[in-house]
C-alpha cells in the first residue's frame, strides 16, 4: 500500500452496503458448490498476523504501476497515481496527485521528497513511519492478535485481479475495523475500507487501475527524484529523541498502541531565553500495527491564540487543546486514522515530568 498523503489517503457508503449484500449471496451460492470449489473460493485460513504479514511483504516486494483513488462518504474524493519499484534491498516509489494541487513525491526507503511545482519548491525529509498499510514492524508483532480478529468474507475482482477478502474486527472501541482486498498471489492490498463501530464505512482506498510486474525503471525514478534544478530545496530538520528527556509521559498507556518514534524538531529563531527541549516542537507517534496516532507538543503560544477544536476528514481525526495546569504552558495536536475517543484517551493521559 503505498504512501497516504494522510494521509494518500476517502468510499461511498451505498457501494458498502452493496458490497456486503454481494458477499451474502455468493456465500450462500458457496454452500450449494462442491467441496473443491468451496475450497478454492475461500481465503485461505491464517491468523490476524499471517494475514497482515503477508500484506506487509506484498506491498514491498511487487513492481507495480496504477491509479489509487481515496474517497469517503460526503463526496471527499482524491486520486494518484503510482509507480513502486523494489531495486534489490531498495524501495523506490514515486506518487504523482490526480487531484487538488500539482504534487509529486518520490520515496527511496525513509527518504521522501516532495515537489510542489507551483511554489517551485521541494521538501526534503526521512520519515520513520511511512503511512503504509498495514504499519507494521520489520519483525511482525503477534500482540496485534490481542486487539483485532480476523473473518474471511470470500473472494472479489478488483481492478481486473483476484482478490481475498478478509475482514478485521476490533475488540474495542479504540480502534477502527477494516474490510480488505488483498491480491490472490502476491498478498498487495489493492483495496480498503474503514469501518466504524455502526458498521459505516469511514473511508475507501482501492486502486482502479493497476498493472503488477510493470517494467518500472528504478534508475528512472531515481534520477527524477534528484532533478531539483529550478526549485528551491526545504530540509525538515527532526531531531531523534525520547519521552523521557523530553519530560512527557503516558500516565496510563492506550491499550495496544506502543510508541514507534520521537522527534524534536527545532524552534527558529530566539527560543526567549527557554532551554532548547522547552524551545521545540515534538512530535509523538504510537502504532498498534494497523492505526497509528501522532501527539504534535509545542509551547502555547498566547499571540497566536488558538482554540481548542476537532476535526475529522474520512478515517482521519484530530484533536487540538491547550493541556490542563500544570502543563498549561503547552498545546497538542493529536491525529490519527482513530476514534475521537482514543485521540482523547491520549490527549487525557499526556503529562509532563519536570
Amino acid at each position: 500500500m503505498p504512501i497516504s498523503a494522510r494521509a494518500v489517503v476517502l468510499v461511498f457508503a451505498a457501494f458498502c452496503l452493496a458490497q456486503a449484500a454481494t458477499a451474502q449471496t455468493r456465500s450462500g451460492a458457496a454452500n450449494a458448490k462442491s467441496a473443491t470449489t468451496a475450497q478454492t473460493d475461500e481465503p485461505p485460513a491464517m491468523s490476524v498476523t499471517e494475514w497482515l504479514q503477508r500484506m506487509h511483504t506484498g506491498a514491498r516486494q511487487r513492481n507495480y504501476v496504477g491509479t489509487f483513488v481515496v474517497s469517503a462518504p460526503g463526496g471527499d474524493l482524491s486520486s494518484a497515481r503510482i509507480w513502486h519499484v523494489r531495486d534489490g534491498e531498495h524501495q523506490i516509489e514515486r506518487i504523482e496527485a490526480l487531484s487538488g494541487p500539482p504534487r509529486s513525491t518520490f520515496r527511496r526507503n525513509r527518504n521522501v521528497m516532495t515537489f510542489l511545482p507551483e511554489a517551485k519548491v521541494v521538501k526534503v525529509e526521512k520519515r520513520e513511519n511511512l503511512d503504509l498499510f498495514p504499519n507494521l514492524p520489520d519483525k511482525p508483532d503477534p500482540s496485534i492478535g490481542d486487539f483485532y480478529d480476523v473473518r474471511a468474507i470470500g473472494k472479489d475482482r478488483v481492478a481486473g485481479f483476484d482478490a481475498d477478502v478478509v475482514q478485521l474486527v476490533p475488540h474495542d472501541g479504540l480502534r477502527f475495523g477494516y474490510r480488505i482486498w488483498s491480491e490472490r498471489r502476491s498478498g498487495l492490498v489493492v483495496k480498503l475500507q474503514t469501518v466504524d463501530s455502526d458498521s459505516r464505512v469511514v473511508e475507501q482506498s482501492a486502486f482502479s487501475e493497476l498493472q503488477l510486474d510493470a517494467p518500472v525503471k528504478a534508475q528512472a525514478l531515481a534520477q527524477m527524484m534528484s532533478n531539483t534544478s529550478g526549485y528551491r530545496i526545504e530540509k525538515l530538520e527532526l531531531e531523534r529523541s525520547n519521552a523521557q528527556d523530553e519530560g512527557w509521559t503516558l500516565r496510563t498507556p492506550v491499550a495496544g498502541f506502543k510508541p514507534r518514534s520521537f522527534f524534536r524538531r527545532p524552534t527558529a529563531g530566539d527560543d526567549g531565553g527557554k532551554s532548547k527541549q522547552d524551545a521545540a516542537t515534538v512530535q509523538w507517534t504510537f502504532s498498534d500495527g494497523l492505526a497509528s496516532v501522532s501527539l504534535f507538543i509545542e509551547r502555547y503560544d498566547a499571540a497566536r491564540a488558538p482554540r481548542d477544536g476537532v476535526l475529522t476528514i474520512g478515517a482521519t481525526n484530530a484533536i487540538r487543546r491547550r493541556l490542563p495546569e500544570p502543563a498549561s504552558d503547552w498545546w497538542l495536536t493529536a491525529v490519527g486514522e482513530v476514534p475521537q475517543q482514543t485521540l482523547n484517551a491520549f490527549a487525557q493521559s499526556l503529562a509532563r515530568t519536570r
